[in-house]
C-alpha cells in the first residue's frame, strides 16, 4: 500500500483551511455515528484540508481513519492537521486520485465529501468502480454534497453555483441523484438512504450488493 510520506509538514505553514468544515462536521458527524460500522477502517477519499478528517476521527475513536487526496498540497495540509491532534486512530494521509487506480485493497468503508461537483464524472466513475473492488458487501459508501433530484425543485443558490462549476470547468458541476445512483447499481451498489443536510446538501449512502 503506497502511503505518502511527509516532509516537515507539521507546522501552521502548511494548514489549509475550508470554511465550510466548521459549519458542516458535526451535522455529518451526527449520520456517520449511525451509518458507519463500529469498528474498522474508514476510507476518506478527496480529503482536502484535513480538518474533517480530524474531526471524525476524535469522534469516533473506535474507528481508523484514513485520510487521502491526489494534491500534495493538500497531503501536507492533511499531515499538519493530524501533527497538531496527536489522534492515534488518524493514519498517514495516502496519495490516491480517485479517478486512477488505488493503493489500498480494503476498508471497511468509504467517505467522500463535496468532490463529485468539482470534479470530471471519470472521478465519481472511480469511486464506484474502485470502491467495488475495496469495500465487503454490505459495507456503505457515503457521499456528502450538492445533487440534484428529479423530484425536488432546485435550491436557487445551488442552480447559480452549478453555472458558476461548469463556467470554471465545464466538466464540473453538480450530478443528478439518479445519474449516480444508475452509475452506484451498475457497479454493485444499492441506494441504501438519501439524507437531507444543511445549506441544501445531502448525504447519499450506498451499500455494497
Amino acid at each position: 500500500m503506497t502511503v505518502w510520506i511527509p516532509g516537515e509538514a507539521d507546522g501552521e505553514a502548511y494548514k489549509r483551511h475550508a470554511p465550510a468544515t466548521l459549519r458542516n462536521r458535526d451535522a455529518i458527524l451526527a449520520v456517520l455515528g449511525e451509518a458507519l460500522p463500529s469498528s474498522g477502517l474508514v476510507l476518506e477519499v478527496a480529503s482536502g484540508s484535513g480538518e474533517h478528517a480530524v474531526h471524525f476521527a476524535a469522534g469516533l475513536p473506535a474507528l481508523n481513519w484514513q485520510p487521502s487526496d491526489p494534491d500534495p498540497a493538500a497531503l501536507a495540509s492533511i499531515e499538519a492537521w493530524r501533527g497538531e491532534a496527536g489522534l492515534a486512530n488518524l493514519r498517514a494521509p495516502m496519495l490516491l486520485d480517485a479517478a486512477a487506480d488505488w493503493p489500498i485493497d480494503r476498508a471497511d468503508a468509504i467517505l467522500c465529501i463535496n468532490m463529485t461537483h468539482i470534479s470530471p464524472w471519470a472521478a465519481t466513475l472511480g469511486l464506484f468502480t474502485q470502491g467495488a473492488g475495496v469495500l465487503p458487501k454490505g459495507a456503505p459508501l457515503i457521499l456528502y454534497g450538492p445533487y440534484f433530484q428529479a423530484d425536488v425543485a432546485p435550491a436557487p443558490s445551488n442552480v447559480e453555483f452549478d453555472a458558476s462549476l461548469h463556467a470554471r470547468d465545464p466538466r464540473w458541476g453538480i450530478r443528478a441523484l439518479d445519474d449516480v445512483a444508475a452509475l452506484a447499481t451498475a457497479q454493485g451498489f444499492a441506494l441504501d438512504c438519501v439524507q437531507s443536510m444543511p445549506a441544501n446538501n445531502l448525504t447519499l449512502i450506498f451499500r455494497r450488493a
